[in-house]
This record gives structure tokens, C-alpha cells and sequence, in this order.
């Protein structure tokens, strides 16, 4: 089987795509001999269209999933889909342009089923096409039976064993998803508002100013507090004042978070604003006057407000104060406000009944934890240790939303108390239903838990899920804990933290050891972030797919190192294009000759240039192998295609041309055969397709041998030649300098040169390179090759290193030295 004079990817990639799943190449095997690196594979949020930032962040992954392959290993590469919450509720409210409340809920999550089935196959089909070497027989959604099982057996024991607890409590919530949300799943916004200073009136009918940027919330003041240095408010402590429009008395009180350089240096605390505001109303057990509902609108204490969004109830009651004369000053300001990450919302905190698990009391141990993952890069450990550290909430796993899993809890209607099924029944839906039995208290009536569970609450099972920890005891216990944790950078507050904590309190164990955390694939142009749920950027990836092929991708996507975020660049790809073409042609080149004239079993005699490149290649292997087994996969990529350019197409195909064309070495067939071969193995975990079709054609023993399956290349210690490697780089300076002097005269590079003469002081050196003669005459295209210890007068200078000195003709000439060994 040959080569065809063209690449064609889109022809390979579909053929080997089926020759790879035919003969389970990437298929993990249970039984087998050997360790196991399994991964706990990020299953993709079904929140919208995948683009060209998942396929970097992937191929992240598949870089070392196939290193570790060809390492030995038995990798358990599975692939799941995270599409049992909100963000594919949302997908299918955006797609299908309906809500749950129009709908009802059994025809909603019929439709989230439907869409997020038919979402899914997409990223099956793309995954593919990436050609990531994912073991498809492992695969699940968070939706499925299996996760739901596991998913409510981990609450079960979570509620069981004290962990977990229902409660009225603060909560920060989404107007516009209407459901409660945990502390990870904030971000920050920057926007313009200003500091309204307000006139509260004091009994004797003093002013207090007090500034805000949230009238809205005048309603739900419930005190005001000053700092206990701030002298000059010092005589307030322990007065009232009138909160002005809406009439209330309120406290006047001493806390030191009170803030004396912000604003007025006197603070509303409002229930609730923010977090401070739930802090003080803990803190100094302040009544509860709840402002907001939980559709975002103001409630009945807002008076005539009432029923009003809360940005128009904001214009509306700012109106309302100018006009009674209460405001005292305006002052713009750069505001920094929390909102749903999902939606863009600004978040409100109000009090609503709840599922919490308990992670404050336990940061001792999570930081710990944290502590003993093997983060890659290291910093971003500090991103867990930070987010840690800094944790005020309880993590609330509850939702008020439709697309989940749901809570395997009813409430007895007699007691009140907790219901919860067998284990062996899960998984259970108590909406559709009945518990198996009567509460303890006998009864017998009981009203179903209606939310469902945040989506994290089951993703952070994905090494449970993916390992199939209630089905497959085999198969988990030979996989957990798992080996690496692939993932983005953002995430580490949520799915990394959640996965630590379930694995904590379920199995008191790390739930992997290392953790490669991936940065973004950013829009060019500074665009920033690219997302699924706002339209997945300007580029899709089956674009670049098809106009460059999958090699070309997951070059640009080995391009940056773990932790870095990388711009999109078309250049890059079209880099990667080339370098598939380039080792294309050398293979065909190299094929013509081994093809024809065949390689010797022993290794023959080697000429300097053979001699050079192998031990240079030692060199690749070693250097390539230390920076994939420390996740530095960019560096190890880079380090072999400057091999590959530079040592061996650039320089050591040209120095042995003439002893194939004219002599047919034996000794450069054999060089070429392996340097070849091995190039092959060291590039197929960036570049799968155009390696596998080469090998394939050039190198494969059999109908069913890939080259993913392949050993990895070894150092061979015998090949290892520190003078032959002087050498070899002493004559790629040579021609390095004649082909800079040909370019600078117009001359082809294939022009052949009459008389060119290399100087050197060095003696063992100038031997070595008049054994070297040949590849230097080839490498150069020279008639007449010299080798001497001064340069000639008459000859054109073209470089002097220090330790060679080359001198060049082009007319006619006489009297040459020509050597070297033709092995």
C-alpha cells in the first residue's frame, strides 16, 4: 500500500474514524494486564452549539489520553453529557421559544429530553471528527437512570449521615431563572449607577444622611449601622431613625463592617441587599421584611410600589423621594454587582426554604484536600485554595426548576418528617410516586420535595457516573480514584470543589490525583470568552474541520500549554495544515526508497549525518517524553516539529540524498526507516490522522495495527553520540550559510555551487567533516568539497563562527579535497 501523491484529510479522517471504532482501538479493557490512567472526562454542558474553545480544551485532553496509551496504560477515556439542569432548560426555552409555566412541566421536560438527545449526537459527531480517542462504549448523560440513581443515593447518604439539610434561609436567587442558585455560580459586572445621599430623620428631628444606590430597597430596612470609631456618629448608638418615604423605625447600630469612608460613612442594612446585609440581620437578630419576590418584583411592603419590577421600582421611588424633598445629593459611580452566570441577571437574596450541604464547617479538611491534588498548572491550586478560604455560603443543591434530579424526599403531612425510599428503588420521582410505607409517626399521607437537584449536585459524581460505581464493580474499582481530572480554569469553583467534597464525605479519598486545567479559546479580535449559550463564537469548528482538517485544529490547540488561554488563530491552523502536508511528502519521499531497495534488519554502518540525526533523536525522545509526563504538552509538541523541520527535512533528507540516488545506502535507509517510524509515534497524540494513514501504508504488520497502539519510542543509549552530534550541527551551519548566500544572490537553492571550502582549527572536528564529506556536498549541492584549517584567499566568506570558517565559489575552480566514508 503507497502513499497518493496529494493529502486528502477529509477522505483519510472518515476512514479511519470507522477503522478505529471497527477494531476498538481506543476500547478499554477491564481485565488486562498493566496500570490504568482513567480520566474523569468534563461532560459537556447540552446549553447550546459547541465551538472552536471546546475543541482546544479537549484536545487537550486526547494529547495525553494517547501518550498514555502508547505509554502502556490501559487509558479509560469515557465521555458523558451534562444535560440535566438549568442551562439546557434554557437551551430548550431559547430554541423552542416556550417556558415549563406555558407548557406544563411533563410536556417541558419532553422537550429537554428531545433537544438535548438531538444536541448531544452533535457533540458526539464533532468529538468524533476531532478525532478524540474516547472509549464511546462508556458513555452517559447526568440525565439517565444510572446518574439519577446515583445521584440521589449520594443525597441519601448525604442527608443520612447529617450532611445535608432543609431550611428557610437567606438565598441568593435569579429573578430571571426563578430559582435559588449556590455562591459558584456568581460573577462579577461592572456598571454605571450612582451614590443617592437620602435624609433619615432622627426622633428630635435631627438628619442623618445616609447614602445607597438601592431606594428600591428602602421598604426592607430594617436598621442602620455605623462604625465603633467613627466618632462622628458616636452619640447615635442605640437612637431610631425614620426611614424616609416609607416610615419605619429603625436602629441605629454599631458594627465594625460598617464601612466609614463609604459614602456617608452610615450604612442601610436592607433584608436583603447583599451578603453584609444577611450577615448583620444574623448577627444582631434583626426582624425580616422581605422587599423582593421571587419574580423580581417588589412585594406588599413597598406600598404603592408594590407589584413594579425592581429597575422600574427603583425610577419610580427615586421620583418619589425628590419630590418629598429626602434627597440631600446624586453622585455617579462605577458599581460592581454579583449576577447568575447563566443568565447575566443581577441577583437578589431572599429567604426561601432549601436544601443545603454542609462545606463551611468542613474548609479545614476541603483546603487540605485541595492541597494534595496535583494541580497542572501549579498556580491554579491557589484558585482552589482561594475560593475555599473565602466560601460564605453553604452549598444550596436545590432548584426551583423542572429538568433535574429530582429530590428523593416526601414530607409526611402528619409530622412533617423526612420520607426517604430503599436504596434498591432508586431512582424515584415522589411527583409521580408514593413512598413504600408509612412514617414512623404513622402516617400515611404525604406531600412530594418539588425541586430538583442543581446540576453540580450530580456532575460531581462524574467519577461514579463514568465508572459505573453501582452497576460495574470491576470496572470501578479498577478506575477510582481516577488519574486526572481534565478541566477549565473557571470551574474550579464548581465542578472541581463539588467533586472534592462528594468524594470526601462518600469515600474520605481524593477523587483523582492530578488535575490539567485548561485555559480558553478566546474570539480574535479581543472578543473575548467564547460561550455555547450566546451563539459559540465567529468561527465553528466543522468550518475549520473541513477547510483545514482535524490535524490542523488540534495543532493550534497544542499550540498553548495547560492554564493559558489562546486566541483563535486561523494562521496557526493553516500551520498545522502544512506540517500534515510536509509529513506527507517526506513520507513519500522516504517511501520511493524503502519501498524499493529495503532495510536492513541489523543496524549497518552509519555515516556522520546518520549518526548525527539518530543521536538527536535520542535527544527529541527523552526531552518530548519528560514534558508529557509532567502535562507540558505544548512544549513537547514544539520540541518535535523543530525536529522534524529543521533535523530532518531541512537538513538531513538533503544530506543524504546523494548516497540514495547514487549509491542506495544501506546505512541511510536504515536512518531513514527509523527516524521516520519514530517521528510517526511521536507526533500521532497531536496529530492522529496523517500518522495513522502513514504508518499504516508504510510501517503496519497487519490489517488491525495502528500506530495509537504503538509503544511509545524509548531511548536507545547507543545511539547517543556527542561528537557525531557536533558534527551534525557544525554541517547544518553549513548549509544553514549556503543557502542564506544563494537566497541573498538570487541563486535556486538547488543551483550547484563549484569549490566550497570549510575551515576549521578544530582538528577532531575536521576530521569528523571530511568523514562527513558526502552529506556536506549533498546538503550544499557542491561540486567540490574542501575541508581545511584556513580559509583559501580567493573565496567569498559566508560564515565564521568562532569554530568554522565557510568560503564559497561559484566560478570555476581547481585543485579540490573531497572525503568522507559512503558507509
Amino acid at each position: 500500500m503507497g502513499l497518493s501523491k496529494k493529502y486528502r484529510p477529509i477522505e483519510v479522517e472518515q476512514r479511519l474514524l470507522e477503522f478505529w471504532q471497527e477494531a476498538g482501538i481506543y476500547d478499554f479493557d477491564v481485565g488486562g494486564s498493566g496500570p490504568v490512567y482513567s480520566i474523569d472526562t468534563p461532560p459537556p454542558t447540552v446549553s447550546g452549539r459547541l465551538h472552536l474553545g471546546h475543541t482546544y480544551s479537549y484536545s487537550h485532553i486526547d494529547f495525553l489520553a494517547r501518550f498514555w496509551r502508547m505509554k502502556g496504560y490501559r487509558v479509560f477515556f469515557p465521555m458523558g453529557f451534562d444535560d440535566n439542569g438549568l442551562p439546557t432548560e434554557r437551551l430548550v426555552e431559547r430554541t423552542l421559544d416556550i417556558t415549563a409555566r406555558q407548557v406544563g412541566r411533563s410536556e417541558f421536560v419532553t422537550k429537554c429530553l428531545e433537544v438535548s438527545e438531538r444536541e448531544e449526537e452533535n457533540y458526539r459527531s464533532l468529538w468524533q471528527r476531532l478525532g478524540l480517542s474516547i472509549d464511546w462504549r462508556y458513555t452517559y448523560r447526568t440525565i439517565d437512570q444510572d446518574s439519577r440513581r446515583i445521584s440521589q443515593l449520594s443525597f441519601i447518604k448525604l442527608y443520612t449521615g447529617g450532611l445535608a439539610y432543609h431550611k428557610d434561609a437567606p438565598t441568593i436567587w435569579c429573578p430571571e431563572c426563578r430559582t435559588a442558585i449556590a455562591q459558584a455560580e456568581l460573577d462579577d459586572l461592572e456598571r454605571e449607577t450612582e451614590f443617592i445621599t437620602l435624609e433619615f430623620r432622627l426622633e428630635d428631628g435631627g438628619v442623618l444622611p445616609i447614602a445607597t444606590t438601592r431606594p428600591e430597597l428602602l421598604p426592607a430596612c430594617v436598621a442602620v449601622f455605623i462604625h465603633p470609631d467613627d466618632e462622628r456618629f458616636r452619640d447615635l448608638e442605640g437612637r431610631h431613625v425614620e426611614v424616609p418615604l416609607f416610615g419605619q423605625k429603625v436602629p441605629v447600630l454599631v458594627d465594625a463592617g460598617a464601612d466609614p469612608e463609604k459614602g456617608t460613612g452610615v450604612v442601610m442594612c436592607c433584608t436583603f441587599g447583599d451578603t453584609a446585609d444577611v450577615e448583620w440581620w444574623h448577627t444582631h437578630n434583626l426582624p425580616l421584611r422581605v422587599a423582593i419576590e421571587r419574580d423580581g418584583s417588589l412585594s406588599e411592603v413597598a406600598g404603592e410600589f408594590s407589584g413594579l419590577p425592581v429597575t422600574e421600582a427603583k425610577g419610580r421611588i427615586t421620583k418619589a423621594l425628590q419630590e418629598v424633598g429626602r434627597i440631600i445629593g446624586r453622585q455617579p459611580l462605577t458599581q460592581s454587582v454579583r449576577i447568575h452566570e447563566r443568565c447575566d441577571t443581577t441577583v437578589e437574596y431572599i429567604v426561601s426554604q432549601q436544601w443545603f450541604v454542609r462545606v463551611l464547617e468542613h474548609k479545614q479538611a476541603l483546603l487540605d484536600a485541595g492541597e494534595r491534588v496535583n494541580w497542572h498548572p501549579a498556580h491554579m491550586g491557589a484558585r482552589y485554595r482561594s475560593w475555599v478560604e473565602n466560601l460564605n455560603w453553604d452549598w444550596c443543591i436545590s432548584r426551583q426548576r423542572y429538568f433535574g434530579v429530582p429530590f428523593p424526599v416526601w414530607y409526611c403531612v402528619e409530622c412533617g418528617a423526612v420520607k426517604l425510599p430503599a436504596e434498591e428503588h432508586l431512582p424515584v420521582d415522589p411527583l409521580e410516586q408514593l413512598p413504600d410505607g408509612p412514617c414512623a409517626c404513622g402516617g400515611e399521607e404525604f406531600n412530594p420535595e418539588g425541586d430538583v437537584m442543581d446540576t453540580w449536585a450530580t456532575s460531581s459524581l462524574s467519577p461514579q457516573i463514568g465508572g459505573r460505581w453501582l452497576e460495574d464493580v470491576e470496572l470501578y474499582n479498577s478506575i477510582f480514584p481516577m488519574s486526572l481530572r481534565p478541566q477549565a480554569h473557571e470551574i474550579i469553583r464548581t465542578w472541581a470543589f463539588y467533586t472534592i467534597v462528594k468524594s470526601h464525605f462518600h469515600f474520605d479519598m481524593l477523587p483523582w490525583k492530578d488535575a490539567a486545567i485548561s485555559g480558553w479559546g478566546l474570539a480574535p479580535e479581543g472578543a473575548g470568552k467564547i460561550s455555547k449559550s450566546r451563539g459559540g463564537g465567529p468561527m465553528s469548528p466543522e468550518e475549520m474541520l473541513d477547510r483545514y482538517s482535524a490535524d490542523a485544529v488540534r495543532y493550534w490547540a497544542a499550540s498553548t500549554g495547560l492554564g493559558k488561554d489562546s486566541v483563535i488563530s486561523e494562521e496557526k491552523i493553516q500551520s498545522g495544515a502544512r506540517l500534515s502536508t510536509k509529513l506527507w511528502n517526506v513520507a513519500r519521499f522516504s517511501h520511493r526508497f524503502l519501498d524499493e531497495h529495503g532495510v536492513s534488519a541489523k543496524r549497518p554502518p552509519l555515516a556522520v549525518s546518520d549518526r548525527w540525526i539518530l543521536s538527536r533523536l535520542q535527544r527529541l525522545i527523552h526531552q518530548s517524553t519528560e514534558y508529557l509526563i509532567n502535562y507540558d504538552y505544548a512544549a513537547a509538541k514544539s520540541e518535535i516539529e523543530i525536529f522534524f523541520w529543521r533535523d530532518l527535512s531541512d537538513n538531513y533528507l538533503e544530506m543524504c540524498k546523494l548516497r540514495l540516488y547514487e549509491e542506495v545506502s544501506s546505512g541511510a535507509l536504515w536512518t531513514l526507516h527509523t527516524v521516520l517510524e519514530t517521528i510517526l509515534r511521536l507526533f500521532a497524540p497531536f496529530l492522529p490522522y496523517v500518522t495513522e494513514e502513514i504508518y499504516r501504508a508504510l510501517f503496519a504488520q497487519s490489517d488491525t495495527e495502528s500506530v495509537h497502539l504503538a509503544q511509545w519510542p524509548i531511548v536507545d543509549d547507543a545511539l547517543i553520540d556527542e561528537a557525531a552530534e557536533r558534527a551534525g550541527e557544525a554541517m547544518v551551519c553549513i548549509a544553514t550559510a549556503v543557502r542564506r548566500f544563494k537566497t541573498l544572490n538570487k541563486l535556486h537553492l538547488g543551483e550547484e555551487l563549484e569549490r566550497l571550502q570549510v575551515a576549521t582549527e578544530d582538528d577532531i572536528l575536521g576530521r569528523a567533516l571530511f568523514a562527513a564529506a558526502p552529506g556536506i556536498r549533498s546538503v550544499t549541492r557542491s561540486k567540490r568539497l574542501e575541508i581545511t584549517n584556513q580559509l583559501a584567499e580567493g573565496l567569498e566568506l559566508i560564515e565564521d563562527d568562532g569554530t568554522i570558517v565557510v568560503g564559497v565559489s561559484i566560478g570555476p575552480q581547481v585543485g579540490s579535497t573531497e572525503g568522507g566514508d559512503h558507509d
